[in-house]
């Protein structure tokens, strides 16, 4: 089993038991549980906004912690791992209630030509905080709800309108959150050694590295290459069977889960290149 989930992915698979409604553009994930807690990790695929309708959140997201209470929201960008612990209300049968839109960069950009706004340029990051939901939020979260008992039969028209009248109300009710949007059209440029290393053990792209570290795709390989004179791809690989080598030393984790939680996709792969590298198997190595 995988130590981590890949969102939206995972929550909107067949298999997930959570309710969820997808657009082409964004992914609206329903959790409503009655548990005294639950906790895990997540690997953010999209831009991820969560709302808290009920209980309490606890997101580790970096070197940060945030608790979310009933509510609030908050905003998180993409290619980044969560830690998150859920507490339900224990004054209405422990229930945890949220919301979570999993936002693409083209429907950010579709909303901001639609909205008619000058994007100003960002030169100083945006941080994250929690933010109070207005009456007009938690009425909207309150009116999605019925969409969630028969998602199959949604409009996909309806939902889109929708969606942008999520963005509008967060636009027009939060301050923070509306520049922090505007900061995921045009990221703030970051130092490639920070990014990398920061990212290089865990399931991230190079183009979501390239888009952590502000840089389009072309020019984050190019600058990559002057700081460590060799291309980005095969920096990660060694870096990456170099940590692999060191969780078989150090941990009982299963080999499969090891490779999947590094970014390889394929466990056989993984094997074959382990080999290539330290002369055996993952398996032989740790025996």
């Amino acid at each position: 089993m995988k130590k981590f989930i890949k969102v939206p992915t995972a929550l909107v698979s067949a298999n997930c038991t959570k309710s969820s409604l997808k657009l082409d553009g964004c992914s609206v994930i329903e959790s409503c549980i009655h548990s005294m807690g639950g906790k895990g990790t997540m690997f953010l695929e999209e831009h991820l906004l969560v709302f808290v309708l009920e209980g309490t959140m606890t997101l580790f997201y970096g070197n940060q912690r945030f608790v979310v209470h009933e509510n609030e929201m908050i905003l998180l960008k993409k290619a980044m791992f969560v830690r998150y612990e859920k507490e339900g209300n224990p004054d209405h049968d422990n229930v945890f209630d949220s919301l979570m839109f999993c936002l693409k960069d083209e429907l950010l950009k579709e909303f901001l030509t639609m909205a008619n706004v000058k994007i100003p340029r960002i030169t100083e990051e945006v941080k994250n905080t929690v933010n109070p939901m207005t009456d007009c939020l938690v009425a909207f979260a309150r009116s999605l709800k019925p969409y969630f008992n028969n998602p199959s039969s949604v409009n996909e028209g309806l939902l889109r309108i929708k969606i942008m009248e999520l963005l509008y109300n967060v636009s027009e009710c939060s301050k923070n959150i509306f520049r922090q949007i505007l900061q995921l059209r045009q990221p703030v440029r970051n130092d490639i050694r920070q990014v990398v290393e920061q990212h290089y053990s865990t399931p991230v792209t190079l183009p979501e590295l390239a888009y952590l570290s502000g840089r389009s795709l072309s020019s984050f390989k190019r600058d990559f290459q002057v700081i460590y004179n060799m291309p980005p791809a095969q920096w990660i690989r060694e870096h990456r069977l170099d940590k692999a080598k060191d969780m078989i030393e150090s941990t009982v984790m299963p080999v499969s889960d090891i490779c999947y939680s590094l970014g390889f996709e394929n466990p056989t792969h993984f094997s074959r290149i382990f080999k290539n590298r330290f002369g055996k198997s993952p398996s032989d190595y740790r025996q």
